[in-house]
């Protein structure tokens, strides 16, 4: 019994040593292995080797499905060099387990201590990051030598032996076991070195070690669909076709096993060996077949998954789950939906203008709903953005993080003050019949249009940070001051003048006058947060000489 405990708990330090890797290698290279990926897609031979490239450093070809899923997801990449990345990152995977079979027994200790140095010493800081690494592959090498310990007693055991001989010699029952087994360990790169390891202590039989490699390999492919199963359509078209690519594979390569074993005897006398090249031979003959095919394939798949129709304009649209396990990829997706709820409060201050000039309630009643729209995703961006591990932010990450915070609240804010200004018209103005002045509504209108420029402005700023028009914006906050103070006094004026209709509206025009401004506020507030970041902000005033160098730079 103690030895079964033993070699589960090896088993789950091999599973576990996989994903501290991988995830430590997301911390550290995330926002340049989504650079990388975005930039190589041009042609599937660079997004093949792209795919390839990532997945050695992550360890996973399912992490690497689930990044390029999120690619696909937000249309930044078509389906068919995503499948090319895809066949070459399940190349990159056999190759790492080519890499793990080696005879590493020397380096595990060593691993594993410049790790936890490495790691204590700054955990917060990119060092500690690749420490964390360190630690994950020194346990992946410790794992596959305790499953050898382990399994040794097992093997002598006759009840063992008795039950291997008395299995079916089927191949289709071992691949559907491997893919579960695989589905279960959350990683195929365990399963096929946990598979070579007791393929090289007797207890599994050659062939039926390549049964259970072909299942790591389609369990693999299922693990990956069923993680994006509850995603978009353009999301879930990467796991589908990869699943297809490596179910037709297998499928191919079951009448072969038998022919497969005694070649893989010639090419490797070490039974772990021939394990793993039968691994990486399987994926090189995936990539090489299909590599021409990822276009038919794409074609296929998003026939059979079609996008979904836009819905109203009160669901997020690009928050994607999926991403959540790529820091620097959710927070893009955070940011296009905050540009989202820019959007629809731009729907509602543009609307306020015709409701002034037509007395329409109709349409004032659906701009004042719209507000519950930009409410509910602001509180969907903020329940996203708090799923992201700030630790695994960058420091440019995790500015970023608070500038969408900061951004959504003011939009949220502006949704609320249009609300208020719609129901204020609808009161004060709709209800009992009254106009303003000629010149009074002039003034209003002129105040509208640069909101709604401002707005613009702020959106561009939020999205590119250009500290140029980051000034920009902010200089348009004393302008609509200056303004808000004119317009006032001529009000006044055209009260001392007795204009009938500015009399009536008098309370109304200040009012909007006043939250107009108000708005005004909350767009320029978005200037902040880059200004400071580049150190052009004395207090609340522009630090002149600085910002002028930072302008000849931008």
């Amino acid at each position: 019994m103690i030895h079964l405990l033993n070699l589960l708990a090896a088993i789950s330090l091999l599973v576990w040593g996989t994903h501290i890797v991988r995830t430590g290698m997301l911390r550290v290279f995330g926002e340049d292995l989504r650079g990388v990926l975005a930039r190589s897609f041009s042609h599937r031979l660079s997004a093949l080797a792209a795919g390839l490239g990532v997945t050695s450093l992550v360890q996973s070809s399912t992490a690497t499905c689930l990044i390029l899923a999120s690619f696909a997801g937000s249309g930044l990449v078509a389906t068919g060099p995503a499948l090319a990345a895809m066949l070459g990152a399940d190349v990159g995977s056999a190759l790492m387990a080519v890499v793990y079979s080696l005879d590493l027994s020397w380096l595990s200790p060593l691993l594993i201590f410049a790790g936890v140095v490495l790691f204590t010493s700054k955990p917060e800081h990119g060092a500690g990051r690749i420490g964390r690494v360190l630690i994950g592959l020194g346990l992946i090498t410790l794992a596959l030598q305790l499953i050898v310990h382990s399994t040794r007693p097992l093997t002598e055991s006759p009840a063992v032996r008795s039950m291997i001989a008395a299995l079916p010699n089927e191949v289709l029952l071992d691949v559907v076991v491997g893919a579960v087994l695989t589905v279960g360990a959350y990683s195929s790169l365990a399963i096929v070195l946990l598979t070579a390891t007791l393929a090289a202590s007797g207890i599994v039989p050659p062939q039926v070690a390549l049964g259970l490699v072909l299942g790591a390999n389609v369990g693999s492919g299922v693990l990956a669909w069923l993680a994006t199963s509850n995603a978009a359509p353009q999301a879930r078209r990467l796991p589908l076709g990869n699943l297809m690519f490596k179910a037709a594979g297998a499928v191919a390569a079951m009448p072969l096993l038998p022919l497969a074993v005694p070649l893989l005897q010639r090419l490797a006398p070490e039974v772990h060996r021939q394990v793993v090249v039968f691994h990486l031979g399987f994926n090189l003959a995936l990539a090489l077949l299909f590599v021409g095919l990822t276009g038919v394939a794409a074609r296929v798949v998003d026939r059979w998954l079609p996008a979904a129709r836009q819905g109203g304009g009160d669901r997020p649209r690009h928050l994607d789950p999926v991403a959540l396990a790529t820091p620097s990829l959710a927070i893009s997706c955070a940011a296009r939906e905050a540009l989202h709820q820019a959007d629809v409060v731009e729907s509602m201050l543009r609307g306020v203008l015709p409701v002034m000039r037509d007395n329409d309630l109709a349409l004032a009643a659906r701009l004042r709903r719209m507000d519950d729209t930009v409410d509910a995703l602001y509180s969907e961006i903020k329940f996203y953005l708090t799923q992201i591990s700030r630790k695994a932010l960058s420091e440019r990450e995790g500015r970023r993080w608070t500038d969408i915070v900061s951004f959504t609240i003011n939009m949220e804010q502006v949704g609320d003050i249009i609300e208020r200004v719609l129901q204020d018209i609808e009161d004060k103005k709709i209800r009992k019949n009254r106009s303003f002045s000629d010149a009074g509504m002039a003034e209003l209108v002129h105040l509208h249009e640069r909101l709604l420029a401002n707005l613009r402005l702020a959106m561009s700023v939020f999205l590119d940070g250009h500290v140029r028009d980051a000034k920009k914006l902010l200089e348009e906050k004393a302008r609509f001051r200056d303004l808000e103070r004119e317009y006032a006094a001529n009000h006044i004026a055209r009260l001392q003048d007795h204009t009938a209709q500015s009399i009536e509206t008098s309370s109304l025009h200040l009012d909007l006058i006043s939250e107009l401004k108000r708005i005004n506020s909350h767009l320029c507030g978005v200037a902040y947060p880059i200004l400071e970041s580049a150190g052009v902000l004395a207090d609340t005033r522009l630090r002149h000489s600085q910002l002028g160098r930072l302008e000849g730079a931008d």
